[in-house]
């Protein structure tokens, strides 16, 4: 009798087994997974099931809205993750040839970037709805760019960046957009930072030094990130959340700069 009985159980088990590891692959339970709206050019026409598509969802970013946002899901969470194309961001002076131009690289998973050609004030706002981000979640956008073999005006400077609602309270920061902020940190430059000798920075001491919170960061992909800022996404309400990167102050001449876009991405607790 006792054989008999664990012989009973252990097939019950490996029914249990077998059903929950069937329930795994079933279309209904993966879909809860899959954010809808973005169905139609995740599938592309292909055929494939929810299982399947929620895991290219991690692995691979999608391009959305006529090329101008990139979409993808965080493999860890299953969180929403974007990234807006230099494209749909609001660049100063971007419509001037002498002062940015419009370029195609192959680094990029959009069809163009931004590239500087040559500003005194550099501003960079791009706006986001927070009901297209997951719920009570942390999020942290980044500007992702990289820095051509001619670029300077950067290296002493910081920019200020932040992230909240629009016309909100937001309280800017500051950050490097030079790779080698930190080992040019090690030289005090010989005279005063930009064409302004009284501007905010004239004053060296006042520049915050480099460090791994404040500097750009190299990414698997071959591009340069630095964080914007963190913003919690309740999910309660629709509010228009602005990130901006900005260098007013300075006034110093600033070129070689090249903008793919802005990444917001659920922050990762470690």
């Amino acid at each position: 009798m006792k054989d008999l009985l664990s012989s009973l159980l252990k097939d019950l088990l490996s029914s249990v087994n077998t059903f929950f590891r069937s329930a795994a692959e079933w279309d209904t339970v993966w879909a809860n997974y899959v954010p809808p709206e973005c169905l139609g050019e995740a599938l592309d026409g292909a055929r494939c099931s929810m299982k399947e598509l929620y895991l290219r969802l991690c692995d691979q970013p999608i391009i959305i809205e006529e090329g101008n946002k990139s979409f993808w899901l965080d493999k860890c969470t299953g969180k929403k993750c974007y990234m807006l194309a230099a494209k749909q961001l609001s660049i100063a002076l971007v419509d001037s040839p002498s002062c940015w131009r419009w370029t195609s690289i192959p680094e990029s998973r959009f069809t163009e970037v931004a590239e500087l050609i040559s500003v005194c004030l550099l501003e960079v706002t791009g706006n986001v709805n927070t009901s297209i981000l997951s719920p009570n979640t942390a999020y942290v956008a980044h500007l992702v760019f990289m820095t051509t073999a001619k670029a300077y005006g950067f290296e002493y400077q910081p920019v200020e960046v932040y992230i909240g609602p629009y016309e909100g309270n937001s309280h800017a920061r500051m950050v490097y957009l030079d790779p080698h902020a930190k080992k040019r940190r090690r030289l005090r430059p010989t005279r005063h930072i930009g064409t302004f000798s009284r501007g905010a920075f004239a004053n060296y001491d006042v520049v915050p030094s480099p460090s791994e919170d404040n500097c750009p960061k190299h990414r698997e992909d071959g591009w340069f990130e630095v964080e914007i800022g963190e913003y919690f996404n309740k999910g309660e309400d629709e509010v228009q959340l602005e990130m901006s990167i900005k260098e007013v102050k300075g006034g110093n001449w600033k070129t070689g700069l090249i903008i793919q876009g802005i990444e917001i991405r659920p922050k990762k607790h470690t």
